[in-house]
């Protein structure tokens, strides 16, 4: 009869300390989830803002979001990822596309890629790869300028046959040891500019109130 009553007591025991250490886990959480939130916006932000800089737009381009379903055509998303349109006032002056090279040497590129409604690269960042340390990672932003070389180019400058790099007859650099990755985020921007080309009208012309403000997508992120 001890030995049950030792037993019923000592499971009350851990029982409340179960629950107790439950609600202290709830409460931490409820706590820091804005900070995280907060700090994962920040962080979005300031990818966004490095494609357009705030001088370039009037509006919150996080605010400014929508849905890009996965497998669209061109731009090869794997899951559903959000887009940003590009404000001056109520004009839509350019839009951050995102994009996947799904031919990188180790997978996957994730990109962000921004346009403007004349057509041009406003920037390109890489948020997610897993292409090899010191030969593929060159297409980070910290790791090398690399990326800021489709700044500007467009489908008519260069033309379409020279998106491709040189090795292949194009005009943008590989890298030492490492054509696979690069050619990987050629193809995908072209195609971005290709995306855009094709849904001109539905990217560049749509009305604020029309624009669909979504929370932001939780993804493997490179630090710019």
């Amino acid at each position: 009869m001890n030995t049950i009553r030792a037993i019923v007591k000592n499971g009350a025991v851990l029982g409340g300390v179960a629950a107790l250490t439950a609600g202290l886990i709830a409460s931490i959480w409820l706590q820091t989830e804005p900070l995280i939130e907060a700090s994962v916006r920040a962080a979005e932000a300031r990818q966004l803002e490095e494609i357009f800089p705030p001088a370039s737009h009037s509006n919150d381009l996080l605010d400014d979001s929508f849905i890009v379903p996965a497998n669209t055509s061109l731009l090869e998303l794997r899951k559903p990822r959000q887009g940003y349109r590009v404000r001056q006032g109520n004009d839509v002056v350019g839009v951050i596309l995102p994009a996947t090279a799904r031919d990188g040497y180790s997978g996957d590129i994730e990109l962000l890629v921004g346009i403007r409604k004349d057509g041009s690269v406003a920037g390109v960042r890489v948020v997610g790869h897993r292409e090899t340390p010191g030969l593929g990672d060159g297409i980070e932003r910290r790791k090398s300028a690399w990326i800021l070389s489709f700044n500007d180019q467009s489908l008519e400058q260069p033309v379409t046959s020279d998106w491709q790099v040189r090795k292949d007859g194009g005009v943008f650099d590989q890298f030492t040891g490492a054509t696979i990755t690069p050619r990987a985020v050629v193809n995908a921007v072209r195609k971005t500019l290709e995306y855009s080309q094709i849904h001109e009208q539905t990217l560049f012309t749509q009305a604020p109130d029309e624009a669909a403000s979504a929370k932001p997508l939780s993804s493997h992120r490179v630090a710019s």
